[in-house]
Protein backbone atom coordinates (compact mmCIF):
# COMPACT_ATOMS: atom_id res chain seq x y z
CA UNK A 1 0.00 0.00 0.00
CA UNK A 2 2.55 2.65 1.13
CA UNK A 3 6.21 2.35 0.29
CA UNK A 4 8.92 3.24 2.78
CA UNK A 5 9.89 6.30 0.76
CA UNK A 6 6.34 7.65 0.73
CA UNK A 7 6.07 7.19 4.49
CA UNK A 8 9.31 9.13 4.99
CA UNK A 9 8.16 11.94 2.70
CA UNK A 10 4.79 12.24 4.49
CA UNK A 11 6.56 12.25 7.87
CA UNK A 12 8.97 15.00 6.81
CA UNK A 13 6.16 17.10 5.32
CA UNK A 14 4.14 16.81 8.54
CA UNK A 15 7.10 17.89 10.65
CA UNK A 16 7.89 20.82 8.34
CA UNK A 17 4.27 22.02 8.45
CA UNK A 18 4.29 21.94 12.27
CA UNK A 19 7.60 23.83 12.34
CA UNK A 20 6.34 26.50 9.92
CA UNK A 21 3.19 27.11 11.96
CA UNK A 22 5.28 27.26 15.14
CA UNK A 23 7.62 29.86 13.62
CA UNK A 24 4.70 31.91 12.28
CA UNK A 25 3.00 31.80 15.68
CA UNK A 26 6.09 32.88 17.57
CA UNK A 27 6.83 35.61 15.03
CA UNK A 28 3.30 36.94 15.27
CA UNK A 29 3.45 36.83 19.07
CA UNK A 30 6.63 38.92 19.19
CA UNK A 31 5.39 41.34 16.53
CA UNK A 32 2.69 42.64 18.86
CA UNK A 33 -0.16 44.97 18.06
CA UNK A 34 -3.42 44.09 16.33
CA UNK A 35 -1.85 41.27 14.38
CA UNK A 36 -0.68 39.56 17.53
CA UNK A 37 -4.07 39.85 19.21
CA UNK A 38 -5.84 38.52 16.15
CA UNK A 39 -3.61 35.66 15.01
CA UNK A 40 -1.04 34.48 17.57
CA UNK A 41 -3.43 32.43 19.71
CA UNK A 42 -5.13 30.89 16.68
CA UNK A 43 -1.76 29.93 15.19
CA UNK A 44 -0.71 28.27 18.43
CA UNK A 45 -4.01 26.37 18.59
CA UNK A 46 -3.44 25.26 14.99
CA UNK A 47 0.08 24.16 15.95
CA UNK A 48 -1.27 21.97 18.75
CA UNK A 49 -3.78 20.38 16.38
CA UNK A 50 -1.11 19.77 13.73
CA UNK A 51 1.23 18.30 16.33
CA UNK A 52 -1.49 15.88 17.40
CA UNK A 53 -2.09 14.84 13.78
CA UNK A 54 1.65 14.46 13.15
CA UNK A 55 2.11 12.33 16.29
CA UNK A 56 -0.81 10.06 15.34
CA UNK A 57 0.60 9.56 11.85
CA UNK A 58 4.17 9.01 13.05
CA UNK A 59 3.13 6.48 15.68
CA UNK A 60 0.91 4.64 13.21
CA UNK A 61 3.71 4.63 10.63
CA UNK A 62 6.11 3.24 13.24
CA UNK A 63 3.60 0.56 14.21
CA UNK A 64 2.55 -0.56 10.74
CA UNK A 65 5.85 -0.13 8.89
CA UNK A 66 8.38 -1.54 11.34
CA UNK A 67 11.12 -3.57 9.71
Amino acid sequence: MFSGTLVKIISIVLLIVVAVVLILGIGTLFKGGKTSKKYSNKLMQLRVLLQFIAIVFLVSFAYFFKD
